[in-house]
């Protein structure tokens, strides 16, 4: 059966639900209805714009040369654009019992005037339920389908309105397994189909340059034509926006005064082009505001013809990149400082490790977990500044905490707020933790009654001094060799220009830390 030859009733099935005076009786559900969230599953190509953008000129080129075709031109546009083996619209008639085909391309163009019925098939249930739909082997659900060749694969349905209600469908179809819709698809189609709606509705009751200036007026992108000499002749409302200049001040003056000085061939060039017929496919440049600032724009330039065919202008659309660019660049930044700080961080890890030494393997091991835990520590700190550094106290308070749980604190912390850059605050976390465990196995926090005082200055030339006094614990007497934690010390300290002094004072140890921040 062709579906020219659309059937009323098939095998005693209703042709109408609840249309047209027919009897509402509920249908039973749908073998080949798949809802277009399958999409989100599939892998998808991302979008191309330049493409997408030279689509949407032609279209709308199509609209001042042949009005009357633009559903056709629309349909292989969507072909073309889905990858796909058969388009079409389908429209409902005046009494609303079956839709008709005023356009098809591909496979089954031969079908172009034919329909089906509105209450029985595949365009009426997007009607009803009024969203994109995909189906696969229709011909399960409407028998209709299944003499028809070539078979429908999968077929992705898009509802489509006129004055704001849904009175037919555009569709794409599949006929074999060598093409598979994706959500790229879906985008196109609904951009495709809101256009081809728009257009549709205006040339009702508008006559074609009305329609055009319709949509070029409303497009977020800024849409302008020029003569063959440069001269702005069209200037859009997103052209006001983006570049700053009102219609009466943008028409008729020269497309030049948008040209950065540094690109001074760059519209001459393009003005070549447009007159030899070539259409100049979407590039990235800047262009200029009127308050002299630049922007960056995505660029697509295509001839105009008059109705003979001859070239008489340039159409141009520009599409404001400068926030996407802007973060792009972000991201590049972002990705390099974060190279930069991982490099450090695995610079430090690595030289805590080669300082660690140990009589056995659990020792060893204890060593370097709580060195590598001081950095992890302050890497916390880092986050909670957004990567802007940490502050002294609290990068002092989180090494001390497990010492300073009791009522009676063990540890006095005192010092005015200071953040320290991440490579200083690194530093300083290695030398706390160092400290703080010599403390804790021989100085005063190995004892119940020992304490700790950590102090620090700094001076308006940014000198931080640090002082570590410990009181209370066993006596002190100076090593008689350099301990691996005095050893990791000197090493930080030394690597951010630092000085260290230690005062073994048999009262209680003390060190007093000199460096720059």
């Amino acid at each position: 059966m062709s579906l020219t030859e659309s059937p009323q009733t098939t095998e005693g099935r209703q042709t109408q639900h609840g249309v047209g005076g027919g009897v509402d009786v509920e249908a039973p559900p749908l073998q080949s209805v798949l809802t277009t969230a399958e999409l989100d599953r599939r892998p998808s190509r991302p979008p191309d714009h330049a493409v997408e953008n030279r689509a949407l000129i032609a279209l709308a080129q199509q609209l001042v040369v042949s009005p009357a075709s633009i559903l056709q031109t629309l349909v292989e546009t969507a072909l073309e654009l889905c990858g796909a083996q058969s388009a079409g619209i389908s429209l409902l008639e005046s009494d609303g019992k079956n839709f008709y085909w005023p356009a098809i391309a591909g496979q089954w163009a031969e079908h172009v005037g034919g329909g089906t019925p509105r209450g029985y098939g595949p365009c009426g249930t997007v009607l009803d339920r009024n969203t994109a739909l995909m189906f696969s082997h229709p011909e399960r659900d409407f028998d209709y389908f299944a003499p028809v060749v070539p078979l429908v694969e999968e077929a992705l349905l898009m509802p489509f309105y006129l004055n704001g209600k849904a009175v037919g469908t555009i569709w794409v179809i599949a006929h074999d397994h060598s093409r598979r819709f994706q959500s790229e698809d879906l985008r196109l189609m609904t951009n495709l189909g809101t256009f081809a709606a728009s257009a549709y509705q205006t040339l009702r009751s508008l006559n074609a340059v009305q329609s055009i200036a319709s949509i070029v007026e409303f497009s977020d992108d800024a849409i302008l034509s020029k003569d063959l000499t440069g001269i702005i002749k069209g200037w859009n409302r997103a052209a006001e926006r983006i570049f700053g200049y009102s219609a009466e001040e943008a028409i008729g003056r020269p497309g030049s005064m948008l040209i950065p000085a540094d690109l001074p061939n760059e519209e001459p060039g393009i003005l070549d082009r447009i007159r030899r017929g070539e259409r100049i496919d979407h590039y990235e440049t800047e262009r200029l505001r009127k308050d002299g600032s630049r922007i960056s724009i995505s660029l697509t330039v295509s001839p105009i013809k008059d109705a003979t065919g001859k070239i008489i202008g340039a159409s141009k659309i520009a599409r404001d990149v400068t926030d996407r660019k802007r973060a792009d660049a972000q991201i590049a930044m972002l990705a390099r400082e974060a190279e930069h700080r991982t490099m450090n961080v695995l610079a430090t890890v690595q030289a805590a490790v080669n300082l660690t030494r140990a009589e056995t393997t659990a020792e060893l091991r204890d060593a370097i977990q709580g060195r590598i835990q001081s950095l992890a520590n302050v890497h916390k700190l880092f986050v909670k500044s957004r990567w802007a550094g940490a502050e002294l106290h609290d990068l002092i308070a989180r090494e001390l905490a497990p010492y300073n749980r009791e009522v009676d604190a063990r540890v006095r912390i005192d010092g005015a707020y200071l953040l320290l850059e991440p490579n200083t605050a690194q530093t300083m976390a290695v030398t706390v933790h160092e400290l703080a465990t010599n403390a804790a196995k021989y100085g005063a926090l190995s004892v119940p009654e020992g304490h700790v005082d950590v102090t620090w200055t700094r001076t308006p030339e940014g000198q931080l001094t640090l002082r570590w006094k410990e009181s209370g614990g066993p006596a002190v007497s100076p090593p008689t060799r350099q301990g691996f934690g005095t050893r990791v010390i000197a090493s930080v300290i030394q690597q951010c220009n630092g000085e260290m002094r230690f005062d073994w004072n048999p009262e209680g140890f003390a060190c007093e830390i000199v460096m720059p921040t």
